[in-house]
């Protein structure tokens, strides 16, 4: 008891000597030649196709090591968008920006060939034949659309010939090799059935129905065949749940036996948690684990989840922003399930009055423990709310820096998606957010790196090339404490970040031990890392024959 007291005094003394100087993060979109809009497509926001909003994808498309960004927006659609909206069709499509390695991006949609017209919202990347080039895949409302990155900077529709145009509402997409062959599969989150507007029985003052006026559908896991085309097998692998609204998936190794797992973020109703068994199929384990509901037991609207060990125990967490309340479950290894720790957290009084959607958990000031930001906007009008960035205090509860950290926490948006890159490899993380019908902004972190970090860039090479290792576990040991993250950038509202893990070092000047499990199992320990690197580990790897 004395031990435990003294541990938790240590931490706080800690804390309260880092807090004195804390990183700002400024806006840069202008300069950094960001002039991207979200649009729903539309003149007025008036259902829930155009009111879901978008996400933004950060990947590496050309191979120089510095992070792009896709944009994903709405267009006008005959099903979705009223008449007098029609002046903007063929005038809206999703962008493509490339990172130019001096803080400035520049549009290369159109030499690309990705400016997709159909009603997008949200957006993935990952090397699914294992080339050495990241692909990217488009969830829209309409067909799904991935492109091939052909290597030569532009990218080829290959929608239809691999089986992945799925023609539901689809919102996020998490990457994974579930079974194992050394292909990337992918298990898709779809939404609802929206009935092109014919449901009008609603309280007009909320603007247009909610999703528990449409009936579900059911999430898509596709296997990987090894030849650039994939096949549905939700049913046979057991993730089929046929009446879902998911709003995000996200996936991780939560109970460290080696295998991703998928977290299903649902909207009005229960998340699911299908849990992998390691032989090429899932359980859903959501109430078992208790993280099918809120705090209270509530059925609530959930957004955009985001893993990560927030009380550095070697178990890795999930927070959950939501239209009404807020989650963070915290996982209990002794009881083999995970606690709502929101309000202990001090999390429910300074994020339940907003209506949260995207987040990212991140170390952004470098001490060594998780903090949290988070993207708020009214659900059914676009009524402004600020965003919110709360610092890990090492004790289990969290602190409001937002208005100590730059002057866009007290501007006000209608927010929607968020994502995180390190976009000048400078060592800190910066954030993008994406707003809906409005203008995107992109903040980069200032002061972040003044103490000590550690980058990992976790690949897989096999004979035909080089792609992120999806899949492993990263641990790392710095001034006595233990951090871990897994390598899967798919995570948050609709969107995805850096692939590459970020660790800050607690003001140690090196890592003392840096361990990788590889997908295959495999375990590689380096020690006495030099801080202030990013640092490329290389995995040797084989992929099955194409079935």
């Amino acid at each position: 008891m004395k031990l435990g007291r003294l541990v938790i005094l240590m931490a706080a003394t800690v804390w309260a000597a880092d807090e004195g100087t804390l990183p700002v993060f400024t806006d840069i979109t202008k300069a950094a030649g960001i002039t991207f809009r979200h649009s729903y497509g539309d003149h007025h926001l008036d259902n829930i196709v155009e009111g879901t909003g978008a996400g933004a994808c950060f990947f590496d498309y050309n191979n120089d090591g510095f992070q792009d960004i896709y944009f994903v927006t709405g267009v006008w659609t005959k099903s979705v968008s009223d008449n007098e909206g029609r002046e903007l069709r063929g005038k809206l499509s999703g962008k493509l920006y490339r990172n130019n390695g001096n803080g400035t991006f520049t549009d290369v949609t159109a030499q690309a060939g990705v400016a997709s017209m159909t009603f997008g919202s949200g957006c993935s990347a990952a090397d699914y034949d294992n080339d050495g080039r990241v692909d990217l895949y488009l969830l829209n409302y309409g067909a799904n659309t991935l492109y091939h990155n052909n290597g030569d900077g532009t990218f080829t529709d290959v929608s239809e010939k691999s089986g992945l145009a799925d023609p539901r509402w689809s919102v996020s997409a998490v990457w994974l090799d579930y079974n194992n062959d050394g292909w990337l599969d992918v298990f898709v989150g779809n939404y609802l059935h929206y009935d092109d507007g014919k449901f009008r029985d609603f309280y007009p003052a909320q603007g247009y129905p909610g999703p528990l006026s449409y009936s579900g559908q059911a999430n898509a896991l596709y296997r990987n065949n090894g030849d650039g085309t994939f096949t549905e097998v939700t049913k046979e692998a057991g993730v089929y749940k046929p009446n879902g609204r998911a709003m995000s998936v996200t996936g991780a190794d939560f109970n460290n036996d080696g295998f991703l797992d998928i977290f299903v973020a649902n909207d009005a109703m229960e998340n699911y948690f299908f849990e992998n068994t390691g032989k090429g199929t899932f359980v859903e384990k959501a109430l078992d684990l208790d993280i099918a509901y809120s705090e209270h037991g509530q059925g609530v609207s959930s957004m955009g989840p985001f893993f990560g060990d927030v009380n550095r125990d070697g178990w890795l967490d999930i927070f959950v922003p939501n239209l009404n309340y807020v989650s963070l479950f915290v996982y209990n290894p002794k009881e083999k399930h995970f606690d709502n720790q929101a309000n202990a957290a001090g999390l429910s009084a300074m994020l339940g009055q907003y209506a949260g959607w995207g987040s990212v958990v991140f170390d952004y000031d470098h001490d060594g423990w998780p903090d949290l930001f988070t993207v708020h906007g009214n659900a059914h009008h676009e009524y402004v709310q600020e965003d919110t960035l709360v610092r890990n205090r090492h004790d289990g509860t969290f602190e409001d820096v937002s208005r100590r950290s730059g002057s866009y926490f007290n501007e006000k948006y209608v927010g929607r998606g968020a994502a995180w890159a390190d976009i000048d490899n400078d060592g800190d993380i910066d954030l993008l957010v994406v707003n809906l019908n409005d203008a995107a902004k992109l903040l980069r972190n200032d002061g972040g790196n003044a103490k000590p970090w550690l980058m990992v860039d976790a690949r897989l090479k096999f004979p035909t090339g080089s792609r992120t290792a999806i899949g492993a576990r990263v641990t790392v040991t710095a001034a006595g404490l233990k951090m871990i993250d897994d390598v899967n950038p798919v995570r948050g509202y609709l969107s995805q970040g850096d692939a590459r893990l970020h660790f800050g070092l607690a003001g140690a000047k090196e890592a003392d031990t840096v361990e990788i499990r590889w997908p295959d199992g495999q375990v590689e320990r380096l020690e006495h890392v030099k801080a202030n690197q990013i640092l490329k580990l290389e995995h040797a790897a084989t992929a099955k024959a194409a079935r």
